[in-house]
């Protein structure tokens, strides 16, 4: 590794991202450098750019965006083994303290010291390289491009709330939004076993899309509301709530069968409104999820052997000068889904 200099994307203030040149980094004893080829657009990388703060997240000062990435490592520090130069690898973007009381117990995504590709003020990975611990870059197999390695990341989201809801066979799941998010934890909802997994939107293309990836069924509720959908039939066991908006939790918490686990995904404002008569009287399991834990290796088994399917939800390919395009492709695209970055493409 000869480079001394790379280009980065950098976010100065809301709305504005300039393509800069800057050093490249020099990895530690414990760290690999790895040449980005895929960035995933998140919503989080969105909001950013929009508005400059997550709640308590707020952007002080210049910031790299980009947490979804996959790519070659090209140099190793002095620990690691210089076996793994040239391998292709996804990027878990969390490095937590792994010392803490969370850490210990396994929930290491609640680490209050962590390490997070893109949270202020911590640069991500819209950049041509990036500097990484060796723990947290995962070999992936032939059969996994770079795009799906890289949307291994939102994919652990959906593993992770499955995961914490008791997602098995014979559960029946309802998903309210149809993002990528959604997408993806209905995919992951079938993969494990559900028996019925509704998803539920008000864009009829990502309903379409739901349908294609496997979803037994769709409602568009701009037209039909989840009572009627449900009306005469068991409402679902699980409720994985990707939309963040208020009126949608509140729907499907509405039609939760007795004991449901209800698992809030999606971000919407900082407060929500809960229909606790619904929630006392059924004893309904509510819960919220952060991040993930453990998921990178169940992420690539289930993308290497077909049982989710990461390639129809990438709409848009771009390279790093057109970074506020991909960041913006959705709202004038209606079928925009997940925006791809490709740092080291022209």
């Amino acid at each position: 590794m000869t480079r001394r200099s790379m280009r980065t994307a950098v976010l100065t203030e809301p709305g504005a991202i300039v393509v800069e040149s800057r050093s490249v980094p020099e990895p530690a004893a414990d760290e690999v450098l790895i040449e980005l080829r895929s960035v995933g657009v998140c919503g989080s990388d969105t909001h950013y750019f929009d508005h400059g703060r997550i709640g308590d997240h707020v952007v002080t000062g210049p910031l790299v965006l980009g947490h979804e990435s996959s790519g070659v490592i090209v140099a190793v520090g002095a620990e690691v083994d210089p076996a793994r130069v040239g391998e292709r690898v996804a990027i878990e973007p969390g490095v937590p303290c792994r010392q803490c009381e969370q850490c210990l117990a396994g929930r290491y995504n609640l680490c209050p010291d962590m390490v997070f590709h893109a949270t202020p003020p911590v640069d991500g990975t819209l950049t041509e390289f990036v500097a990484h611990h060796h723990a947290f870059a995962y070999a992936l197999p032939d059969e996994v491009s770079f795009d799906e390695g890289a949307m291994l990341e939102p994919l652990s989201v959906g593993i992770w709330a499955c995961r914490r809801a008791g997602v098995a066979p014979g559960v029946r799941v309802l998903v309210t939004g149809a993002g990528p998010v959604g997408l993806l934890a209905a995919q992951v909802a079938k993969a494990f076993g559900a028996s019925e997994v509704v998803v539920a939107d008000v864009n009829a293309h990502r309903l379409s899309v739901a349908r294609e990836l496997g979803a037994s069924e769709t409602v568009d509720v701009s037209s039909t509301s989840l009572t009627d959908a449900y009306a005469g039939r068991s409402g679902p066991d699980v409720v994985l709530e990707c939309s963040g908006h208020e009126g949608s939790t509140q729907a499907a918490i509405t039609v939760a069968a007795p004991a449901a686990r209800v698992v809030l995904i999606g971000m919407g404002g900082d407060t929500l409104g809960l229909p606790l008569g619904a929630v006392q009287n059924r004893e309904l399991w509510v819960t919220g999820v952060f991040r993930y834990a453990n998921t990178w290796h169940t992420a690539i088994d289930l993308v290497a052997s077909g049982a989710v399917s990461l390639q129809p939800l990438v709409t848009g390919h771009f390279p790093l000068d057109e970074t506020a395009a991909a960041l913006t492709a959705a709202r004038t695209d209606p079928t925009a889904i997940k925006s791809v970055i490709h740092p080291n493409r022209d």
